[in-house]
Parts: structure tokens; sequence; C-alpha cells
């Protein structure tokens, strides 16, 4: 598509980190190509996310942790809403918009639709350790000098060489206590004890449906598991805007026997409400029974573009029924039916798809392996861990959802969650280092989406404006290396923590936490 130059960056996957990066390579005079492989822009926070995570514990207030470009988009979303100031909550259709006047910039191209070729190895072009060209799968060469991987996938890691990981590391590699398989959960476990076999008492007769028939395993030990899945379901109680929820194409009742019966034990199942503008909510999948799909996408990180839009397609599927079941299947409660049966998709989100999200909310997949590892350690109060190198800050506790759905003691039990967990955390500076692969590897791709963390520290960081945050910083570390012509493991730090200040980014904890 493009000779190499020193003044291309190429960014993979139009997240709110990709475009946050694809915009501060903007301001800093470099051309970027910006690859997204759907046809949408945003990721989750276009697709659903529409509450930020910020300011929404009585415990702590984070807002503070806010800078640079994340900070831009929330007061562009205030703008949006006739408000003086950042605003949290916004509507889909918002957040896209400003995202697409922001890439409308003439040093900004946007290649949607298209992925990496497959197999994935065969995507990177390389010459010893630099990355020079991706292939993609409509046939594209699209050459670089320096790439940043904003997927949450972590593809182009991937297809680059670089060493990545996906699960929950052994709680013994860094002397972590949340990481592994979790001995004792009772964060989101059940509130009431649901049979989990097909007939009521008989083991003989397999697992209802959403439960894995395995053992719990050793705890602390490490897995491939990862945390579950769910779409962040825009709905709305506004007649006007409303559209009911229909029964689906296939609809099979069974597969939600373990509503009805958390139901019958006196369970309460969750239900929506309206927290954004427009009478909207972003319905979201953190209670003990929603429509997190514990177990049921473990092959995704790593899977085909065909693997991965089964896996999308299924967990369509059941959202779509779970929603048909809970405002219409007569064995539950008719308060909760009638409660159900208020809300809908909305006619002006995911006009195309029926008011149905067009992407699911991954939560973690890849992860980079990379000389510094962001540990437990780092986010413990008391562990004396602190990197002299921080480009943003994490102000959230751990918070990893359940990641499988067993048989334990006879009942159906979550295992996985945490959030905070047992330890006392603290919001932390996230290192540069994290950032970028080990040297032997790749020296012109960095990350903000797939840091060097383990499964716990990674739940620390997910959040969508610590990523916009990383996004800024992976840009302004490559304009940097392009500058004075070294790898970006090479980056002088006080360099680049000038850029990122004179930038408004957040470096450090703020004073008043």
């Amino acid at each position: 598509m493009n000779p190499p130059t020193t003044d291309t960056l190429c960014i993979y996957g139009a997240t709110g980190a990709g475009i946050a990066a694809a915009v501060q390579a903007a301001r800093m005079g470099r051309h970027v190509i910006l690859i997204e492989p759907t046809a949408d822009i945003g990721g989750i926070m276009t697709q659903g996310l529409g509450s930020s995570d910020v300011n929404n514990h009585a415990s702590f207030r984070n807002e503070a942790a806010l800078g640079g470009i994340a900070r831009q988009f929330y007061a562009a979303v205030g703008q949006a809403y006739g408000r003086e100031g950042p605003v949290y909550g916004y509507e889909p259709h918002v957040g896209e918009a400003i995202f697409r006047r922001w890439l409308d910039h003439p040093a900004i191209t946007l290649v949607a639709g298209t992925g990496l070729r497959e197999p994935i190895p065969q995507a990177a072009e390389k010459q010893g350790t630099r990355l020079q060209a991706l292939h993609l799968a409509d046939g594209r060469r699209i050459a670089a000098s320096c790439f940043i991987d904003a997927s949450i996938e972590g593809d182009l890691l991937a297809a680059a060489g670089v060493r990545t990981v996906v699960g929950r590391e052994a709680n013994a590699l860094h002397g972590e206590t949340l990481n592994g398989i979790r001995g004792e959960n009772t964060y989101r476990q059940f509130e009431v004890r649901v049979d989990p076999w097909n007939r009521p008492g008989d083991p003989s007769s397999g697992v209802l449906p959403t439960i894995q028939d395995e053992p719990l395993g050793e705890p602390g030990a490490g897995d491939h598991r990862i945390q579950a899945y769910c779409f962040r379901l825009c709905l709305t109680d506004d007649p006007a805007n409303r559209i009911p929820f229909a029964r689906p194409d296939g609809y099979d009742p069974a597969q939600y026997e373990i509503y009805r019966r958390y139901a019958a034990a006196g369970g309460r199942l969750w239900t929506p409400q309206a927290r954004l503008p427009g009478r909207k909510t972003d319905l979201g999948s953190w209670h003990d029974l929603s429509a997190n799909l514990y177990g049921m996408n473990h092959a995704y990180p790593e899977g085909s573009t065909g693997t991965r839009q089964r896996i999308l397609a299924e967990h369509l599927a059941f959202t779509q029924g779970l929603c048909w079941f809970l405002a219409h299947d007569p064995a539950l409660p008719s308060e909760l039916r009638a409660e159900w049966s208020r809300w809908g998709t909305c006619r002006d989100e995911f006009t195309t798809s029926g008011g149905w999200p067009r992407q699911f909310y991954v939560r973690d997949a890849r992860r980079m392996v990379s000389p510094h590892v962001i540990t437990e350690h780092h986010l413990r109060v008391g562990s004396g861990v602190e990197d002299g190198d921080p480009v943003a800050v994490a102000y959230w506790p751990p918070d990893v959802h359940h990641v499988r759905r067993i048989v334990r003691d006879g009942a159906a039990y979550n295992e996985g969650f945490v959030f905070g967990g047992s330890i006392a955390w603290r919001p932390f500076g996230i290192s540069y280092r994290a950032l970028v692969p080990h040297p032997q590897e790749c020296t012109n791709l960095l990350t903000p989406t797939c840091p060097s963390s383990t499964h716990v520290a990674y739940g620390a960081i997910r959040l969508e404006w610590t990523f916009m945050a990383l996004g800024q910083a992976c840009a302004t570390a490559a304009v940097l290396a392009l500058e004075h012509k070294t790898s970006v493991q090479e980056v002088d730090y006080g360099g680049l923590q000038t850029a990122l200040l004179q930038a408004k980014g957040q470096l450090n904890v703020p004073a008043s936490t």
C-alpha cells in the first residue's frame, strides 16, 4: 500500500487505545495507518460500554488519574451533551461520533474491515528484529517504520514472533496470592444453591448448559482459562425508541434451565437500569448469574477468524435468547418478566444489527511477556514495589471475572472472580518497560492493550481510559524512537516523560490518594 518511510506509524486495532495512539502521533507530525479488522471503530467503547468506571465507587475516587487524550474524550462527551467538564457516561453513537471526528485528520489513514492474513505467523514481514510490513487478509501490504498492537487479542504481537501468554499464571511463579485457580470464591458466588444436573440429583444425567463438568483443580495452579466475555447491552425503556425483544430463531428454552432453578430457589436475577443519557443502559454481567458465559470463550484468544466468529455468534444467540427468556418464560416471577418486558434494544443504536452490539466485551486475551512483568506486588499496599518509568496510572482494584462454572459440593459454583481480593490494593504507575517486547524479539513494536502483566495485575490495568493513556504513551514513544533512530527499548525515558507531561498526561499516582 505504501513505501516504508521514517514518518509512518502503523497501528493495529482501532480500539480506544488505537485511536488515542493515532491522534497523538498525528499531533506529533507523523503519518498514521490505522488498521481495524472489523467494520467498526472504538472497540467496546462504542459497542455498548458507555460507563467508564470513574468515581463510581464510594470507597475511592479515581478521576484524578485521567489525563491527556483520555480526559479530552470525556470532555468531548460533556460538550456533546451541552455540559461543562468531563462526562463519564454516554450513548454508543455519541462516542463513535467523537472518534470519527478525531480520525478525520489528513495524517491518519483508516483501513477498516480487514485484518491480518492467516495463518497469523505469515502476516508479518521482518528483517532481523524489525517489522517491515504487514500482510492483510484482503491482499494489501502495509509498510511502516514503527508499529503498535492496540488490539485486545494481541494478534500483531503473535505475528511478529513476540512471546505472549493466555490464562492464569501459577501463584508460585511471581509470589502472588490472587492468581491461578481460586481455592475459595465468595465474591459473585451463587446466592442460592442450584442443582447442576440435567435431572436434579442425578450426576449421570450430565451438567446443565453454562456449567463445565470438570474438577476444581489445585488451588494456586496456573491454567489456560480466561475471564468470561459478555455483551454490554445498550437497552432502553423509552417506548418511542425501544425495539421489543423478539424470540430468536432456533430459541431453545432448555438452555436457560439454570436461570429457572435459580429463580425458584429465591435467587434475584439481574435487571436493566437506565444509567446513561437517553434512558439507556449499558447492561453488563458481573453478577452471580447473568450473561457472562463462563468457560465458553477459552478458544477465542488464539483462535482463527472463523473460531472467533463462531464464539461471538454463540454468545450473541445465547444473549438474545436470554433477554427473550427473562421477559416471557412462565416459570419466572411475573414481576421479573414485567420488568424485562419494559426494555428492548434501541432504534438509534447499532442500526444495521437490530440494536444489538456487533462486538462483545473481550475482557482479556493474549498478554505480552517481556523482561519486565507487572504483578500483584505492584498494586499491593506496602509491597515496596515501585517502577521508575511510569507512563500512565492504573487506578482500579484487581478485577477479573470468573473463568468457569463447575460443580462443587453438589451445586453450581463460579470460580475465578477477583475484585480487590484479600489484599489492600493501591493505584500504581504503569512502567514503560511493560509496553515493549524483549529486544531480541522485536525492536519497533509496542502495545498498550496487551502489556506484560500477570492475569491478576492485568485486571487492574484493563480499563478503557487506562488503555487510552497507554495508547498515547506508545505513540509518543514510537515517534521519539523514529526521531532519534533508535529502538523502542532504547527510548530515553526523560524525553518520553517530558513529552507526555506536555500533552497533559497523568504519570504519577495523584497525591490525594
